[in-house]
C-alpha cells in the first residue's frame, strides 16, 4: 500500500479581516520584530499598509523590503537575504501574490540554510537541514496558494530558466487568507490568477501522485472557482465571490503541494523566465491544450468529475464525452473573462519554441504529468497553442 504525505500549514485563518488576528499569532510565538516582504505597488496603493497597520497598533517593530519584481530572480532572493540578516527580525511577514511569497520563502530557508546563499543550489528538492525562518503568509491575490505550500519559484536570469524549488521547510507556518486584501486586484490580474488556481486544481487533480484526499480539495476547488471567478472578475467589489475565490484557490493549493503538477506548470515556467509573461496568464492559455492532451492516460475516466465539477449536466455521458466537455468548459471560462487563448498573443516567439520545449522537458513538475512525455512531445504542444 502507497504511503502518502500531507504537509499544511500550522495555523490558518479565513474571512474578511482576519488580518487582524497578525499581531496575536505573532507575538504568541514568542516573535519580537517583523521581516515584512511585499512590493513596491502593493505599499503604492495602500494594500501592505492594512497589513502593516497591525503592526503598528500592536508596536510590533518591522523592517520592509520590497526590493523584488513578478518572477522574482536570484538576485531579488540575495538582496532579500542580505536585508533580513541586517534587520535583526526573528520571523518574515510576506504580504503579496506569488512574487512576494516565493521571496519570503526563500529568504527563510536560506537565511537559515546559509550554505545555500548561491540560491541556484535550491533547485528541486535540496538537502536543505533547518526549517526556513517563521513565515507568516498574507496572500493579496486569490490564485497561486504560495500561502499553504511547499514550493517556490525563482528566475534563474543567468540560464534562462525558471527553479522551482520543493522543500517542506519551507510552508509558512501562519496563514491569514483575507479577501479584503485581494479586493483591489484589477480585473486581469483577478482572471489570470484564478485561471491559475484552476490549473492547480485540475493539474493537481490528474497528476500521477493524485490520491483520495487530494482529489477531495482539488474537485471542490473546481467547483468553487467555476462558481465564483465570473463574478469576481465582472465585479471586484462583490465581496462573496471574492471570499469564494480566496478559499478555493487555498484549497487547491492543500492538494496540488502534496501531490504535484504537470506539464501545464512545466510548459508555463520557461514562459516567464524567456519573457516575464505572468504566470497566471501561461497556465491559462496553456491549460485547454494540454487537457487534450493529457486525455490520452490513465486519469481520463477524472475528466467526467471535473467536467460536474464545472457546473456540467454530466448524467449518462461517455467517458469521450466527460473529455470534451471538460475541455470545453474551461475553454468557455477562460474566453468569458477575456484570457489569451494562444501563445503568439503573449509574444511568444516561434523560434524560440525548441528551447522552450526543452526547459519545459526538464522542469520539475513534469514528473508528475499522468502521460509520459518527450522533448518532441511539448515542442508540438508549443506549436499547436502558438
Amino acid at each position: 500500500m502507497a504511503v502518502n504525505r500531507i504537509i499544511l500549514n500550522e495555523t490558518s485563518y479565513f474571512g474578511a479581516g482576519a488580518r487582524r488576528m497578525l499581531a496575536d499569532e505573532f507575538r504568541g510565538r514568542g516573535y519580537v520584530r517583523a521581516f515584512v516582504v511585499t512590493d513596491k505597488d502593493l505599499i503604492r496603493f495602500g494594500v501592505a499598509g492594512k497589513v502593516t497597520g497591525v503592526l503598528d497598533e500592536a508596536g510590533i517593530a518591522y523592517e520592509i523590503f520590497s526590493d523584488l519584481k513578478p518572477n522574482p530572480t536570484v538576485k531579488n532572493v540575495q538582496a532579500g537575504v542580505e536585508a533580513f540578516c541586517r534587520s535583526g527580525a526573528d520571523a518574515i511577514v510576506a504580504i503579496g501574490g506569488g512574487s512576494a511569497m516565493d521571496t519570503a520563502k526563500a529568504v527563510g530557508i536560506i537565511a537559515a540554510n546559509p550554505a545555500f546563499g548561491d540560491v541556484v543550489s535550491l533547485e528541486g528538492t535540496a538537502p536543505t537541514a533547518n526549517r526556513s525562518v517563521p513565515v507568516f503568509a498574507l496572500p493579496t491575490t486569490a490564485g497561486t496558494a504560495a500561502e499553504v505550500t511547499i514550493n517556490y519559484v525563482i528566475t534563474d536570469e543567468a540560464n534562462t530558466k525558471k527553479m522551482v524549488c520543493v522543500d517542506p521547510k519551507d510552508i509558512p507556518a501562519v496563514a491569514i487568507i483575507d479577501a479584503e486584501l485581494m479586493a483591489a486586484m484589477p480585473r486581469g490580474l483577478t482572471a489570470a490568477t484564478g485561471m491559475d488556481a484552476l490549473t492547480h486544481a485540475i493539474e493537481g487533480y490528474i497528476t500521477k501522485g493524485a490520491w483520495t484526499l487530494t482529489d477531495m480539495f482539488e474537485l471542490k476547488a473546481v467547483e468553487l472557482i467555476a462558481r465564483w471567478l465570473p463574478a469576481a472578475v465582472e465585479n471586484g467589489a462583490d465581496t462573496e465571490a471574492r471570499e469564494g475565490m480566496a478559499v478555493a484557490q487555498y484549497i487547491a493549493g492543500m492538494g496540488f503541494s502534496n501531490v504535484g503538477l504537470g506539464i501545464v506548470h512545466s510548459m508555463a515556467h520557461p514562459l516567464g523566465a524567456f519573457y516575464d509573461t505572468p504566470h497566471g496568464v501561461a497556465n491559462a492559455t496553456l491549460l485547454p491544450y494540454v487537457m487534450e492532451y493529457n486525455a490520452e492516460s490513465p486519469s481520463r475516466a477524472k475528466y467526467l468529475d471535473i467536467a460536474r465539477a464545472m457546473g456540467v449536466k454530466t448524467d449518462g455521458m461517455s467517458v469521450d464525452e466527460g473529455v470534451r466537455a471538460a475541455v470545453d468548459a474551461v475553454k468557455a471560462l477562460s474566453l468569458s473573462i477575456r484570457i489569451p487563448q494562444r501563445l503568439h498573443e503573449l509574444g511568444v516567439r516561434e523560434e524560440d519554441i525548441p528551447g522552450l520545449a526543452v526547459a519545459a522537458f526538464n522542469d520539475v513538475c513534469t514528473g508528475g504529468n499522468p502521460r509520459p512525455t518527450s522533448v518532441e512531445e511539448i515542442e508540438r504542444l508549443y506549436h499547436i497553442a502558438y
